[in-house]
């Protein structure tokens, strides 16, 4: 087990570490977006949807059990997520205690300079969003199970809406570098290849991205009612 206590402390392990995470949650938003296009079937589909979320794993699991399965997994990867990007923050800041006198230039994407905000954003997010359509605390006419209810009186609110988009956005950043990023912290980067990573990291931003800020404002325009 010494090489993987000096892989663990290793920057580079850490890296692993965000990387691994990141798949899972990458692999999470993808499916939580697709399954929320039952919106536009209407509201028996969507709350059809719920129901089968809900009831999946029985009769050898009891209701809600496969989902808080997921939903502990889910924890899990944030948890280590975030705990790795700030244990990979702290190596480096120690590795030069003394800030550059000089800084140059360094071509970096937008995306990778708001990867720290961007994290915050999407974090308070994600809590708001459980209190909104998970638990209901802030919802301003929340019915248990009634999931198509829900979503058109949560994104009513305009400010709400807004709300979502920005977070979307900061998400769509989030991604587009984290998938680029994933594939140099697992040792899959090579020049022929960059220009591939860098077209996959921009479709599944963009795909998670305009699949989440349509439900908003479907919403708001009238489109879903």
């Amino acid at each position: 087990m010494a090489w993987f206590t000096d892989f663990s402390k290793a920057a580079i392990g850490k890296k692993a570490v965000m990387a691994v995470s990141g798949i899972i949650l990458f692999g999470f938003v993808l499916v939580h977006m697709i399954g929320n296009l039952h919106l536009y079937e209407g509201p028996g589909h969507l709350d059809e949807y719920g129901q089968f979320l809900r009831h999946m794993g029985a009769p050898a699991l009891p209701p809600n059990g496969a989902l808080w399965i997921a939903r502990l997994v889910l924890l899990s990867a944030v948890v280590l997520h975030i705990w790795s990007a700030w244990q990979v923050t702290l190596m480096n800041r120690a590795a030069r205690p003394t800030d550059y006198t000089y800084r140059p230039q360094v071509h970096t994407t937008y995306a990778a300079r708001t990867m720290r905000w961007g994290g915050a954003i999407i974090l308070l997010f994600v809590i708001y969003h459980l209190l909104h359509f998970t638990t209901g605390t802030v919802h301003p006419s929340f019915e248990e199970g009634a999931v198509y209810h829900n979503v058109v009186a949560g994104f009513s609110v305009w400010w709400v809406s807004l709300f979502y988009i920005v977070a979307q956005l900061a998400l769509g950043l989030h991604l587009y570098h984290g998938v680029w990023s994933l594939f140099q912290s697992l040792g899959w980067s090579h020049p022929r290849f960059n220009l591939w990573r860098n077209g996959l990291a921009q479709a599944f931003a963009w795909i998670v991205t305009l699949g989440n800020i349509s439900f908003p404002i479907a919403v708001l325009t009238g489109l879903v009612r």
